[in-house]
């Protein structure tokens, strides 16, 4: 029989590896490298996450030239066979050799998910290549050989959730972490990583914010302030760096207010959850994340008015941050730094509801036309979380605007308040005034959940993050 490294294997299993390497060895140098890989999963249509590739070569490329020969990828695939084959037989309870939707349904609920019979039918869907509502431990196989993770968990979390990832620019809803990310610590690095891609891409999207800010506050029917225009007065009135202003308290702001809608989630989750160990239903996690929103948001609320002010102001009008909260509170109080809060909360509702509603009709849609487990791509996962987002913003863009001209304090007298802007801008500006600044709002969206994503990655995989 064949030996390759400390494996040994029968012709007919060195023929099967044979023609398996040859198909990840897309350039057919007998060496795998990432690019090989990556058009690999692509072309098998294996349901991937980032990163995964550039794992599997990690734990295998044994003198780290960035590539895996045919021994190294022998030793992969026979020790990650010997893992998938023990999880398959654990979770086939009648020993059949077959995995069907109850055996699924008994596997999550052992670890404190529970699902229902229609979702494990679809989970069993993407496994079941031959269309017989089974699977059979070669369709396991084929399905899970290049997840590189063996343990149980992670095995169910990916069939799970490796449909799309949400890489939305504000995300009201939190992320879930794990008991182990939890205990471990790894929670901190995903929040860091998370608020580096957010500092980044608020960074290079300020010109667009500071424009949409300038509109919802000067503009109007009456004057022909647009974007062209608008970012001539810029120009004009402060040179280049002026576009920029109110980009340092809205990038300061990310931290305090990430780790306290975390730390809220986390605690409010405690609450919703019966059973320590159950997932939340999407009601749930809506409610929760919602709460949590709402409890960051008044505490960091002074910040989102320094930072409006901020992206206002007229050269030579405030010193800096400090000067400007001075300023605020020696002339118009304490209150002053609450103006606008309550539409602020209220925005919160629709624009978490609608962005977490919109993110799971497109991963049930994608889902249910790519049953086999096709790879979204960057592309779709990219086009997803702007789609969702955006339909978030859309919701609550007319609260957002009232918000913004009360923290400007542009109205007085007994117009000043949420019911009495909305009222003045209706009776002067009709219903489109309410989103008088929402192009230079959409033009961002895109980049940002670009920027962010790209800079996630990188700030993950230098802290050492892994995606499960």
């Amino acid at each position: 029989m064949p030996i390759h490294g400390k494996h040994t294997v029968s012709i007919e299993e060195e023929k099967r590896l044979a023609a398996l390497f040859d198909r990840v060895d897309i350039n057919g140098d007998g060496k795998i490298d990432i690019m090989d890989l990556s058009e690999a999963l692509h072309q098998m249509r294996v349901p991937t996450l980032p990163g995964q590739a550039q794992r599997i070569l990690d734990k295998y490329d044994h003198d780290r030239d960035g590539e895996v020969n045919f021994a190294d990828f022998v030793a992969y695939v026979k020790e990650h066979e010997k893992s998938l084959k023990l999880s398959f037989e654990k979770l086939d309870h009648n020993r059949d050799g077959f995995l069907d939707a109850d055996e699924i349904v008994i596997a999550f609920k052992n670890m404190g998910v529970n699902i229902d019979r229609v979702e494990a039918k679809r989970l069993v869907t993407r496994m079941d290549r031959d269309e017989t509502l089974l699977i059979n431990y070669d369709e396991w196989r084929a399905f899970l050989l290049f997840n590189p993770s063996s343990d149980i968990r992670d095995i169910i979390h990916f069939w799970r959730h490796a449909n799309i990832i949400d890489v939305g620019e504000d995300v009201i809803v939190p992320d879930d972490f794990t008991e182990t990310e939890l205990q471990s610590g790894m929670w901190w690095r995903h929040l860091v990583a998370g608020a580096a891609a957010g500092g980044v891409s608020r960074t290079c999207t300020a010109p667009l914010d500071r424009l949409k800010v300038i509109l919802q506050v000067h503009g109007s029917k009456h004057n022909n302030i647009g974007i062209v225009s608008g970012f001539r007065h810029m120009l004009a009135e402060g040179g280049c760096r002026s576009m920029w202003r109110g980009n340092g308290i809205n990038v300061l702001k990310i931290a305090p207010e990430s780790a306290i809608k975390f730390m809220a989630y986390e605690q409010i989750k405690r609450v919703f959850k019966s059973n320590p160990d159950h997932e939340l239903g999407i009601h749930q996690r809506f409610a929760a994340g919602s709460l949590a929103g709402a409890i960051s948001q008044s505490v960091i609320y002074p910040m989102e008015v320094l930072k409006t002010r901020l992206a206002l102001r007229k050269t030579g009008q405030f010193a800096g941050i400090s000067d400007c909260a001075y300023k605020i509170y020696s002339k118009e109080g304490c209150r002053s730094f609450y103006r606008g809060y309550v539409p602020n909360l209220i925005g919160i509702i629709p624009y978490a509801g609608i962005d977490l509603c919109v993110y799971e009709t497109l991963k049930s849609v994608y889902v249910t036309n790519h049953s086999k487990g096709e790879d979204p791509g960057i592309l779709v996962l990219l086009a997803c979380g702007t789609a969702s987002s955006t339909c978030g913003q859309l919701a609550s863009y007319p609260l957002a605007l009232v918000r913004t001209k009360l923290q400007a304090k542009v109205t007085l007298g007994k117009n000043d308040n949420m019911v009495g802007t909305f009222n003045t801008i209706i009776k002067t500006e009709g219903l489109r005034g309410l989103y008088r600044g929402i192009t230079p709002n959409f033009m961002k969206v895109a980049p940002a959940v670009s920027i962010s994503y790209v800079v996630y990655e990188r700030v993950r995989k230098l802290l050492g993050v892994e995606m499960t």
